[in-house]
């Protein structure tokens, strides 16, 4: 039977740790392969690290990685994912807004022959403004995943450990696991879950997180800004053709021309803005070659609880 691996991202979460760690255990422990949690502490300042290590002597089913300073969730969850050792892993935030008790639901799903499940929410428990910067980021994920299946997806998530043989070698500081998983399967699948409201802590994600998670994803997995610069370029250029067929057309049938200073500004101003924008995106697109190049890495652990792990 496969054994789970259940990976957590750990960000200024203490007081929700053991808790979380208690329904995961209740809801596992039939699990016929069985199972372990990987905590990934990243660098929230808190006691989430004492309370990791805590966990792990009295549980030997419990470990945990500190990582050497802040990376973002989804670095996090990539050195988790790495490190884990079961044959099925599972993802989920350290707020209990996923009910743990939802995950043999997932496990289920994966059974029918799929190879990514995720459990999306029934219904956000979220703001408006919140909401609807999920949904944008979203937009911007199918833009970059090429896929339907990034309408539903949720940082709860069950797949398959050997889909993590696709990414490998990837070695860029910016991480998005879904997209990685995309490169290794298309058999995606999800299941509705109930989202409950968070019990400790405020969220690390905003709408200006969400809204910069969108960039980020979309300049860093995909080459759709490069495409909407060029279908505006091309867009502006008819626009361009079309005003000089208008003033020369007026100066020969008219007999006058166009009134010379506003209007010329105006074409000036519109044409000024296309070119910056597009050279901003090309820009974006240069930024991430050299900071490739420079070969940051996409995290580093600084302890792990299990001493006699690789390094």
């Amino acid at each position: 039977m496969p054994v789970v691996s259940v990976v957590v991202p750990v960000y200024r979460a203490a007081a929700s740790l053991p808790e979380l760690h208690r329904r995961l255990s209740a809801v596992l422990a039939d699990h016929p392969g069985g199972f372990e949690i990987l905590f990934v502490e990243d660098c929230g300042g808190d006691d989430s690290w004492e309370v990791i290590q805590r966990l792990a002597r009295t549980d030997p089913r419990v470990r945990g990685m500190r990582l050497s300073r802040n990376y973002g969730q989804h670095n996090a969850l990539l050195a988790g994912i790495r490190e884990a050792r079961g044959n099925l892993i599972v993802t989920m935030d350290d707020d209990l807004q996923h009910p743990p008790e939802e995950l043999p639901r997932l496990l289920d799903k994966l059974d029918d022959g799929y190879d990514v499940v995720y459990g999306p929410p029934a219904k956000e428990q979220h703001g408006l403004l919140r909401n609807l910067a999920s949904r944008i980021t979203k937009m911007a994920l199918q833009g970059a995943m090429g896929a339907e299946t990034a309408r539903k997806i949720s940082a709860l998530r069950v797949f398959r450990a050997e889909l993590r043989d696709a990414f490998a070698d990837y070695r860029s500081p910016s991480v998005n696991v879904d997209v990685l998983l995309t490169w290794a399967t298309t058999r995606f699948a999800w299941v509705p879950v109930r989202h409950e409201l968070r019990k400790y802590g405020a969220s690390g994600y905003g709408v200006r997180q969400l809204l910069t998670h969108a960039v980020n994803m979309m300049t860093g997995f995909s080459t759709l800004p490069l495409q909407v610069a060029s279908i505006l370029g091309f867009l502006f250029a008819l626009f361009g053709l079309a005003t000089l067929a208008y003033v020369v057309g007026r100066y020969f049938v008219g007999g006058s021309s166009v009134p010379g200073f506003p209007f010329l500004a105006s074409i000036i101003a519109i044409f000024s803005g296309v070119q910056l924008f597009a050279l901003g995106i090309m820009g974006e697109y240069l930024a991430r070659m050299h900071f490739r190049t420079m070969e940051r890495p996409a995290y580093a652990v600084r302890e792990r609880t299990d001493r006699n792990a690789a390094p």
